[in-house]
Formats: structure tokens, sequence, C-alpha cells
């Protein structure tokens, strides 16, 4: 019996085609640390033979639709406690190390200890600039690096999450859940930190990325929904509210120059 996995959908209209995805960082101060998000391709791998999975369409399409975000910084953090039993990141670099140490604790954060999921597993955040955008439905999912392989594997899972980017543009960050802080948490420039997977409605449409302008219309959109998730426990709640106000319109392609 053969089976039709050809899956229908309109041939035209909005909904058909490519769905375009903007990227923008929130911020111009450090930008040039931030390389524009990737898709996910294994490459230079043998395609020699007709049954090499680098020929297989379904691994194609797989890489296809998600998005790799590099490391920018280059960090070696242990965690410790002090004398009172307070938590606390500890620089391992030292000296040596590529980011001044007065610096560190503006890109990364150890989450307050009553935050963290389980008591024995500490919860670190690098805050980062990159946020995505869409003029039409289009849920983000932030995972780990699954198809790339690290010889000294992280001690710990990162936090994934799903949402969508046409109503809740807001700056990504790299949550770690440190499962045995006994080991060092060691993140190098450029290493993949996390993919992002796109879907928009129709499981055969491909992602388009584009860099995005922060117009002026993004911009306010953004400021009326930053900070809400600190005055409410869901803030899933206030989609609807977000929908009412979003302009039509928020993607608009970068001009290249």
């Amino acid at each position: 019996m053969q089976i039709n996995l050809e899956f229908e959908r309109p041939e035209d209209g909005p909904a058909s085609g490519p769905v375009t995805v903007g990227w923008f960082l929130t911020k111009d101060k450090g930008a040039i640390l931030y390389d524009p998000p990737e898709r996910v391709s294994v490459r230079q791998t043998s395609k020699t033979h007709a049954k090499s999975a680098s020929r297989c369409p379904a691994v194609i399409q797989m890489e296809s639709r998600y998005f790799m975000v590099k490391c920018p910084f280059d960090l070696h953090i242990g965690f410790g406690r002090d004398e009172k039993g307070k938590a606390h990141l500890i620089n391992r670099a030292g000296a040596g190390s590529a980011i001044r140490a007065s610096k560190i604790s503006e890109v990364l954060v150890l989450v307050n200890e009553a935050e963290w999921r389980f008591p024995d597993r500490p919860t670190v955040q690098l805050m980062l600039p990159y946020c995505f955008i869409a003029d039409e439905t289009v849920y983000l999912t932030q995972l780990g690096t699954f198809a790339h392989y690290r010889p000294d594997p992280l001690p710990g899972t990162i936090f994934g999450g799903r949402f969508p980017v046409n109503l809740w543009p807001r700056p990504l960050m790299w949550a770690f859940e440190w499962h045995d802080p006994t080991k060092d948490l060691v993140l190098r420039r450029g290493e993949p930190l996390f993919y992002c997977q796109f879907e928009a409605n129709g499981p055969d449409r491909p992602v388009q990325m584009v860099e995005a302008e922060r117009t002026p219309a993004l911009e306010a959109y953004m400021d009326k929904i930053s900070g809400a998730v600190n005055y409410v426990n869901q803030s899933f709640s206030l989609f609807k509210a977000a929908e009412q106000l979003r302009p039509t319109k928020l993607l608009t392609p970068k001009a290249k120059g």
C-alpha cells in the first residue's frame, strides 16, 4: 500500500509560501559581538553515496527548520557558597578572563535560589539582545544544540521555551539548569549556544530569515509589553490584550547596504 505523505494547503494567499521571520538586536551596544542566526546545517559531510544521510530529504528538511544562535562570550564559571551558605558564581578564568570581572554580572546572572526548580540545581541566565518578529502567527521554540557535539558536555540542561513571536517579541536569554554544580560551566565564543525552531500555519512552509529594522512602531509595541512578566504569574494570559494593541505590520526587513 502506498501512503501519500504530502500535505494539502492553498497555493495562494497569506498562508502560502515561505513565512518571513525577522531577527534584530534590542541594543546597538556591543552589537559586533553578536553573530546573525544561522540555519543549522552539518557542512562538509560526505554526499558521494546516494543513500548518504547528507542527501536524505528527511535530514535536510529537519535541518532547514532550525536556526542556531552562537555564544558571544568566553566564560569559565564555577558555583560556590560563601561562609553563610549563600550561593554565588566564581570566575574561574580569573585575571585571564576575556570579560572584565566587573562586567560578568551584566551578562550572566545567578537566579534567586527560591526560584530554582530543584534545590540542588542552580539556575543561571545569560542575558542576550536577540529578538525575533513576524507579521503572521509564528511560534518560536528555543532548545538545546542537539546536532552539535561537545567534547566536554555541559554539566546540565538548558530551559526550553515556546511562544508566538508575532505577539511577544522579547529578548531571548539562555537559561541553564546546573545539574552537577561540582563541575564548571564552560562556554566558548562562536560555539552553538541554542537552536530556534519556527512553526507557522502549515507544517511544510519553509522559513525565510531576514534582519529586521527596529522601527519606531516596533519599539513602541515592545515598550507596551516589556516587563509584564514581573507583574503577572502567567504572561501568556496577556496575549489577547497584546494582539489588540499590535499594529498590523511590525516586520520591516533591513535595507542591505
